[in-house]
């Protein structure tokens, strides 16, 4: 017999909001190992931004993370003192800064996620049988259909 359509729509909202509040906690708890320092969930975007896009000037990075010129040279400045960003000029303009992730910074994002990688392999050993980590996984492909287009 077919589930009626209400009821459909009671369960997908409910299973919309279970599995945003225990993503919401696992993050929260891979962040836990990390430690992440004084940085903020803003610089943080900046640097992640870095990474992924590479090398990008003062202006653009405050249009693309919908700030401020002014608060993102403010940011730029902390994230150079703390030795995770350095700039050089722009070869083709000369009154422009590229910024770029330094090599620290690289090393920092490698430790940070290893942390949390092990904390998140340690956890599924402990406590999760074998089977219980091959039902998971099957979970990870309907997780992944939600989100690939």
């Amino acid at each position: 017999m077919d589930t009626p359509p209400d009821a459909q729509l009671a369960q997908s909202a409910a299973l919309a909001t279970e599995l945003r509040a225990l993503f919401g906690k696992l993050k929260r708890r891979l962040r836990e190992q990390t430690g992440a320092g004084d940085l903020t969930p803003s610089q943080t975007s900046v640097l992640l931004r870095l990474e992924r896009e590479g090398p990008a000037t003062t202006s653009n990075l405050a249009r693309l993370e919908g700030m401020r010129p002014q608060s993102m040279g403010a940011m730029i400045a902390s994230l150079e003192a703390a030795g995770l960003v350095s700039g050089a000029p722009d070869p083709t303009d000369g009154r422009q800064t590229i910024l770029s992730l330094t090599d620290a910074c690289r090393k920092w994002f490698e430790e940070k996620r290893a942390a949390r990688q092990d904390w998140l392999t340690r956890a599924f050993q402990a406590r999760l049988s074998p089977a219980e980590q091959d039902q998971l996984m099957e979970a990870i492909v309907l997780l992944r259909r939600l989100v690939d287009d």
